[in-house]
Order: C-alpha cells, then sequence, then structure tokens
C-alpha cells in the first residue's frame, strides 16, 4: 500500500500561495488574519486531510494538556458522576481526560498512575482504592511537583488538594433518623478503617448513639469491602444474632441492595421488622420495592470542582498556592425502607 505523505502547512502555503505563518495564524484563528482567509485555509486543511503536531506543540509548551482521572469503580453513579464534571470543566480550558479504574486493587491503581506519569499528564485527579495503604506511587507526581488532588477518598500522607464530603455529618444525619423512626438496635455495615471517609462516617454513628445514651454493640459493627457478596454475609451475620437490629445503616447502596434481598428471601418486612438507609444515591435506589433510604453526594459538583482546582495550579504552576481541603454537604433522601 502507499503511503501518503503527511501534509503540512507548509503543503497548505504552497497550494493556497501564502507564507507558512498566515496559515499556522489562520489555522489557530488568530484575529489578525481576515475571516475569510481563516476559513479558506480551514477549509482547505480538511480537504487536504491536515492533522495539527499536538506532539510537537506540547514539548515546546511542556504540557501536554491532559489530566490523569483515578477512580475506584466507574460503574458507580457518584464516580461516573464526578467523571463527568470533570470532563465538562477541563473540555472549556482545552484539556483532554484519561480515565483510569483501579478496581479497588491496589496494585492496579499503582500501575495506573505510573502509566499517567509515563505519559506526561499535567496532573492528577484521584480517588484511591480501598486497598491504599501506601504513597510510594502517588509521590511519583508529588515529587515532581505536579499537581495531584485527591476527591472523596484521600491519602494522608501527601499534602494537596482534597476536595470532599461531609462524611461525620452524614454518618450522624443516618443514625438520628434511625433513632427518630423508633430503631433502638442500630447496627453499621462499614467500608474498612484505612480510608478516612468509613472511619468518619461510623464515628458520626456512634456519635448518634452516644447521644441517646445508646450503647454500641460490638457485634453490630461489620467492616466489609461494600461488595454485594460481602454485604449479603455481613447483614445474614447481623440477623442471625440471638437479638438482630432493627435498623442498619450501610456503607453504600450495594450493601444495602443486597440487605433488601436477604429480607425478600427471608420474609422479614422493611421498614417494619429491620429499616434499612445506604450510602451514594445510586439510580436504583430510587425504584427498587421498597425503595432505598439513601445519602446523595455531589458528585458532579466535586468534579467539576476538582478540575478547577488542579487546572488553576497546572496553569499556576510558577506561583505558590497553599493546599485547600473543600468539604461539601450531602442530603439525606428518605424512602419506603426507612419511613
Amino acid at each position: 500500500m502507499k503511503k501518503h505523505p503527511e501534509i503540512t502547512i507548509h503543503h497548505l502555503a504552497e497550494v493556497l500561495k501564502i507564507s507558512a505563518s498566515t496559515v499556522s495564524r489562520a489555522l489557530s484563528d488568530n484575529k489578525r488574519i481576515s475571516e475569510k482567509t481563516r476559513k479558506k485555509v480551514q477549509e482547505k486543511a480538511l480537504e487536504m486531510g491536515y492533522r495539527p503536531n499536538v506532539l510537537a506543540a506540547n514539548l515546546r509548551s511542556k504540557r501536554s494538556m491532559t489530566i490523569g482521572v483515578v477512580v475506584p469503580r466507574i460503574d458507580r453513579h457518584f464516580f461516573s458522576s464526578a467523571i463527568s464534571g470533570i470532563e465538562d470543566y477541563a473540555w472549556t480550558k482545552g484539556f483532554n481526560v484519561i480515565i483510569s479504574q483501579s478496581n479497588d486493587l491496589l496494585f492496579k491503581e499503582a500501575n495506573c498512575v505510573r502509566t499517567l506519569f509515563n505519559n506526561r499528564v499535567d496532573g492528577i485527579i484521584i480517588s484511591i482504592s480501598m486497598q491504599t495503604n501506601e504513597d510510594k506511587h502517588l509521590k511519583l507526581f508529588s515529587d515532581k511537583n505536579i499537581p495531584i488532588l485527591f476527591f472523596d477518598r484521600y491519602c494522608p500522607t501527601i499534602e494537596s488538594d482534597r476536595i470532599l464530603v461531609d462524611d461525620y455529618n452524614s454518618g450522624y444525619k443516618i443514625t438520628r433518623h434511625l433513632i427518630e423512626r423508633g430503631c433502638k438496635r442500630i447496627a453499621h455495615i462499614a467500608g474498612p478503617e484505612l480510608l478516612n471517609i468509613y472511619k468518619n462516617r461510623k464515628e458520626g454513628y456512634l456519635k448518634a448513639l452516644e447521644e441517646v445514651e445508646i450503647l454500641p454493640v460490638k457485634e453490630y459493627l461489620e467492616v466489609t469491602g461494600l461488595t454485594k457478596e460481602e454485604g449479603k454475609l455481613a447483614f445474614s451475620r447481623l440477623m442471625s444474632l440471638p437479638n438482630p437490629p432493627d435498623g442498619v445503616f450501610c456503607g453504600n447502596d450495594t450493601t444495602a441492595l443486597s440487605a433488601l434481598e436477604y429480607c425478600q428471601d427471608h420474609k422479614l418486612r422493611v421498614p417494619q421488622d429491620v429499616a434499612l438507609v445506604g450510602f451514594s444515591d445510586e439510580p436504583f435506589s430510587a425504584v427498587v420495592t421498597p425503595s432505598l433510604s439513601t445519602v446523595k453526594q455531589p458528585g458532579y459538583e466535586m468534579g467539576y470542582l476538582a478540575a478547577q482546582k488542579i487546572i488553576d495550579r497546572i496553569q499556576n504552576n510558577s506561583v505558590t498556592i497553599p493546599f485547600e481541603q473543600i468539604v461539601l454537604p450531602t442530603e439525606l433522601i428518605i424512602r419506603n425502607s426507612s419511613k
């Protein structure tokens, strides 16, 4: 197959009988070139199959105009909403976004981060995995002064900007709601305390119990990876206790769905026998029967704000800007599973 030569601005200049600098300015929409000439050049570039040499331009500017994003699971509504917010803002500033998922595995997260580093992204936005107990891979960025921003889940040993939600008050509000509807034996299916978000939610849960002088019961606290399978096993253990809980605060909606399925299989009434509350407001939580009470997180807003913060750092990398931690409120949505 005959290989066609790559079209350059010099080929366009020769065909149009104008200078290469005029072609270059016209292609970049420079207002110093008349609209008629700009249109003529751009149409000819399209016709001849001209492609700008982005790599060369990026080498000159020492920027790739690309942001890396690493999330635990793309199929979770919260993370997909955050990605949407990141992409929407990045697009307005001419940045591309490379998305990776860790599947909540440390080794995969480390591999994603190293790949993004080797691809010379200008910065990285990350929500760490449930297994992340080291920071070597993340220091690739911080040691080179390449912006790194954490959202939702963060690594406390890395100094950086953080966009978080108020997990402590979220856990507190859920537990207070269960108390106010009359629950006396309230359990919590939590995520691993390695991550601050789950530690803070548990502390909010314990604070609400303390306020009404309900002593926490060790057997009412289950720590899991919050998968559907682990959620069902944890809920099964709780309901097999001699004095099972009458209210359960689940660490995410996936676990709450597992609990709901267990109740349906074992002829337990929700919320009469046991009230359930999840976390994250996954789309399915509103349409299952009974609909699931949950906490809505501002995923899109977190992503949009994260992109704003990191692009501002990339564009002002010669200026010292103090790191900032932004905590956004959540909304408790009460549905039939706990009414």
